[in-house]
């Protein structure tokens, strides 16, 4: 398996955050993103959102980072980590914004960026930047294939359902004509429309049996990433059997890749389980 950080600081769930994340910024985040590219960390992720209303807040949490600002800093200050966005919402944004705002970062990053995608869940949001709402599934599929279709091409075209373009210059474009993209999401259409139009799924919220029984009905290509997360944090420096327990029982549910999520009481205190986990599972 490949490991990547679920990155700190970045998104601040209620009851799910050290003290510490709360008034973290610049100087912390180029710590973990300079720590975890010298020690061969695969990627750092980055989730989306715009707006969340108040009520939203206290369930969801309130800060989000946004992802296309601070990847670009993060590309700036590493060399090799991966930089993946865990989930953009594609209902609310035009794919020819994708292609060149992100085409753009692609560029600057050296080619190390990974789309990862969903279709979005949040109706308020929605409603607050005239996206429609009901039809997101549909319209989401169709965004993605105008996307795939544009990416790292001046002169994109596309014909769908929902987006039709042609006679437009993008400039500049990704560097590469290709792009890795996961799909997000819990249900069974997020990983019917991982295994039909994206190169992995990055499923949330799911026991690990769940996933291993939702994958058992699909035919999975070659090369395709299943991307989990550890159902709970874990300390690798001071229970490191629990450490390998979750992460073999990841593996047999069918992860090839993990976002790996820490308990930490400080910065340091991450950092040091960073070293730890790298030093346990052989990064370089």
């Amino acid at each position: 398996m490949k490991f990547g950080l679920l990155t700190p600081v970045v998104q601040q769930l209620p009851g799910q955050h050290a003290q510490w994340e709360e008034t973290a910024g610049v100087e912390e985040l180029a710590r973990i993103a300079r720590e975890a590219d010298r020690l061969g960390y695969r990627h750092l992720t980055c989730s989306d959102h715009v707006a969340i209303p108040e009520p939203v807040a206290a369930q969801r949490g309130g800060v989000y980072w946004d992802p296309l600002a601070l990847f670009g800093f993060v590309a700036a200050i590493t060399e090799r980590i991966r930089l993946v966005t865990n989930v953009l919402v594609l209902g609310y944004r035009h794919p020819l914004d994708v292609a060149k705002r992100y085409g753009s970062l692609d560029r600057l990053s050296g080619g190390r960026l990974v789309l990862g995608f969903g279709v979005g869940s949040l109706h308020e949001e929605f409603d607050l930047l005239g996206a429609p709402f009901a039809d997101r599934g549909a319209r989401g599929d169709d965004a993605l294939r105008a996307i795939l279709s544009s990416w790292g091409r001046s002169r994109p075209e596309y014909h769908g359902e929902f987006y039709d373009f042609e006679g437009f210059v993008v400039e500049p474009h990704a560097l590469r004509e290709t792009v890795p993209v996961w799909i997000g999401g819990r249900t069974r259409r997020s990983l019917r429309r991982a295994v039909e139009l994206a190169s992995g799924w990055m499923p949330f919220a799911l026991k690990e049996t769940d996933v291993r029984g939702m994958l058992a009905t699909v035919d999975v290509p070659d090369g395709f990433e299943v991307v989990l997360a550890p159902s709970r944090p874990f300390d690798p420096t001071t229970d490191p059997d629990r450490m390998a327990a979750a992460l073999a029982s990841l593996e047999a549910a069918g992860a090839t890749t993990v976002n790996v999520a820490f308990t930490h009481r400080s910065l340091d205190h991450y950092l040091e389980q960073m070293n730890a986990m790298a030093e346990a599972v052989g990064l370089s």
